[in-house]
């Protein structure tokens, strides 16, 4: 009797195993779902700078120190990044781009070139993507998150090498409020 009470312990304890490793690893996929779906509009973002630039810096020769800070950052290769570093890149490009896009403001036949409108608007639109994706993508980590740091399921992490994920967050710009000058 003993010994079926046994055998039917060590079946439940690697039948839980089991489901709550199949459930880490599921939880991992979406993270990395969310992470991929994010990147195709954080390159498409990543595209679409130089282009921009070049634009900004016909009309606004003496901005210098902006444009080539976003463009010392995409000095680096995209692809060959790892994902916290796109993270950190894309919140210092997002400062850059949120700099652009002030200066603008000051350039009256800037604001009126085609070419900086069609930018502007791809970007505002990528922006939106990016934005849509980045709670997507933190809404993944925060159940993958979840379920490494809770009791039981924190002992099966461990034991397999799960290590937790990194939110996108916003930056301290961005968590500033907007001055409204009317």
């Amino acid at each position: 009797m003993i010994l079926y009470i046994m055998i039917g312990l060590i079946i439940i304890i690697l039948l839980y195993v089991l489901v709550t490793y199949n459930g880490l690893i599921k939880s991992n996929n979406f993270v990395k779902e969310a992470f991929s779906t994010m990147d195709v509009y954080l390159k498409k973002r990543w595209d679409l700078i130089p282009n921009l630039v070049e634009v900004v810096k016909g009309y606004a020769k003496h901005e210098k120190e902006t444009i080539e800070k976003i463009t010392d950052l995409r000095t680096n290769t995209y692809e060959t990044m790892s994902a916290d570093k796109k993270i950190d890149v894309n919140e210092q490009l997002t400062q850059g781009l949120s700099r652009i896009m002030a200066i603008s403001e000051n350039y009256p036949d800037l604001k009126a070139s085609q070419s900086f409108i069609e930018l502007s608007h791809n970007l505002t639109k990528i922006e939106d993507e990016i934005a849509n994706s980045r709670k997507y993508y933190n809404g993944t980590v925060r159940i993958f998150n979840n379920k490494i740091q809770m009791f039981p399921s924190n002992i099966i992490a461990n034991l397999f090498g799960f290590h937790s994920a990194n939110m996108f967050e916003a930056n301290t710009d961005e968590k500033d409020n907007v001055k409204v000058d009317l």
